[in-house]
């Protein structure tokens, strides 16, 4: 058995990376259509501006895509150094996404990066549009594979587990491709990149209102972002709705850890929409619920019943019960693989098998494991609550109030008086950190709330780490930390660099601050 001190700092030491590279996912995914939008109105118009838009923002697009690059390299060899049995595990279904995102999407997307920046005196007007499309959607594919890689996390569908090699297998490539959860995710992840985009011209071309500089170049900016940020942050937050939705059918522990659901409501169950959730108690201390609201989001009717967090550690001891007679099986068909009636015991408790693992954190033998070590894994079943229940507050409130700024943008873009409204290109600029905060709380909440499983339901996250030192974690761990906060630093002293200088660097001699250019 791994040590629980390496299993925390393997899981450590891949959440600082991921959160660190999603620091720099979101704007790429963002700017990068916005681009498209403002190169298009060129091509369609003539208009220099337009172009020198396009310009100006693919410059900060492309210091942001460098690092992205940089960061993410790291996250897929960790799958190899740090979670060797989880790779050996599900490798067959996790890599096939991996790959196809890889041979597919990365090349597409870094290929035309390079024509986007070296091609506009080598390519007519049309051609440089078409580089900058294929550029978005090579950046939007290599998403989406990311996404149904983690989608199958989520909800394992399209496999099944083989006694002889040990292993998942993949049995329908097209249900791990259709995952509802894996398309809703990337559906809700995209548009919230494109809500970062929209936010970060939103928030700088306010600041250039604010002082009165490159104003008609500020004003046509700050329209695009405006109109394009309504449009994505109302697609986030119907989307969250739509991943809610596939919660409530594949991960209930995950739901009712968000919602600080101690006990099963009638239908349809009340949204808390603050709590004080007691975990030592197992109920909340103080809430103030909205009726009806939860059941309605989490079931699309009003008659269907959410479980609460007692009912379902119930029903998890239930199948914890049954996964010892599944890994008490596999391990005899392991001996004696031709014994049919083996196989038949095992084939009948193999659905609940993982839940059977649970037990080997505490026991090697899952036969003899006591009444407490069983009630050490029912309760590692359900995530923390009072984190799941604030991460997810949070970032819906966070959602809401960008909602209120883009909406109010739009209106006064509509308007034609925004520039003359300081009150709301401050808060505007205010918000510009905003939309990374709800990125960062939305992949908490959704990785968070799928412990204690690496593959939901089938691979517990202590079963799938290497074999390292602690030691070696350490200084892994430090030299993530320091690299990528050093990355981080570079990120930002070039972004605020350049847009303190503005389209000036461009050297067009149209703006203001060419002589810094």
């Amino acid at each position: 058995m791994v040590t629980e001190q390496l299993v925390d700092l393997s899981r450590l030491q891949f959440a600082a990376t991921a959160m660190y590279h999603f620091l720099f996912v979101p704007l790429t995914l963002g700017m990068v259509w916005m681009l498209v939008i403002m190169e298009s109105v060129f091509v369609m118009t003539g208009k220099e501006i337009y172009r020198d838009m396009t310009k100006f923002w693919g410059k900060l697009f492309g210091i942001n895509f460098a690092l992205g690059v940089t960061t993410g390299i790291t996250l897929e060899f960790q799958f190899g150094t740090n979670w060797a049995y989880y790779s050996h595990y599900v490798g067959d279904i996790f890599g096939a996404p991996l790959a196809i995102e890889g041979l597919m999407a990365f090349f597409l997307e870094s290929t035309f990066i390079g024509l986007f920046f070296f091609g506009w005196n080598r390519l007519s007007r049309q051609q440089h549009l078409l580089v900058t499309i294929l550029m978005a959607v090579g950046t939007n594919l290599s998403a989406l594979w990311i996404l149904i890689a983690n989608g199958w996390m989520q909800n394992p569908v399209g496999a099944e587990f083989n006694f002889v090699t040990m292993r998942m297998e993949l049995t329908n490539f097209w249900d791990v491709i259709f995952n509802p959860d894996a398309q809703a995710k990337f559906v809700h992840t995209v548009s919230a990149g494109y809500t970062t985009g929209a936010m970060f011209v939103l928030s700088i071309s306010s600041w250039y209102l604010l002082k009165g500089r490159d104003i008609e170049f500020a004003r046509r900016s700050f329209r695009i972002a405006a109109a394009f940020g309504l449009a994505s942050v109302c697609s986030v937050i119907v989307l969250g709705d739509e991943s809610g939705y596939t919660v409530t059918e594949a991960q209930q522990s995950k739901l009712a850890a968000m919602e600080a659901m101690w006990e099963t409501e009638p239908a349809p169950a009340g949204l808390n929409l603050i709590a004080w959730p007691n975990e030592a108690e197992q109920k909340n201390d103080y809430e103030l619920k909205i009726p009806w609201i939860m059941g309605l989001i989490g079931t699309r009717s009003a008659s269907t019943e959410i479980p609460g967090i007692h009912e379902i550690k119930e029903k998890n001891r239930a199948r914890i019960v049954s996964g010892i007679k599944a890994v008490t099986a596999l391990e005899a068909l392991r001996k004696s693989p031709k014994d049919e009636a083996l196989k038949a015991r095992f084939q009948q408790y193999q659905a609940d098998l993982g839940f059977g693992l649970l037990l080997k954190k505490y026991t090697s033998d899952v036969s003899k494991a006591t009444p407490e070590m069983i009630q050490k894994a029912v309760d590692d079943t359900i995530p923390r609550v009072a984190p799941m229940f604030w991460a997810f507050r949070a970032m819906v409130g966070l959602g809401f109030w960008m909602l209120l700024i883009f909406g109010l943008a739009t209106w006064f873009s509509v308007k034609g008086c925004f520039a003359n409204r300081p009150w709301l290109l401050k808060a505007a600029l205010w918000s510009l950190p905003m939309p990374w905060l709800a990125c960062e709380l939305g992949w908490y909440v959704a990785e968070y709330g799928r412990q204690p499983w690496t593959i939901y339901g089938v691979l517990p996250t202590h079963m799938s780490v290497s074999t390292l030192s602690v030691n070696s974690l350490y200084g892994s761990l430090a030299g993530f930390v320091g690299f990528y906060t050093l990355l981080l630093i570079v990120e930002m002293y070039l972004m605020i660099k350049f847009a303190k200088q503005g389209p000036g660097s461009l050297g067009s001699g149209r703006y203001a601050n060419e002589a810094h250019a």
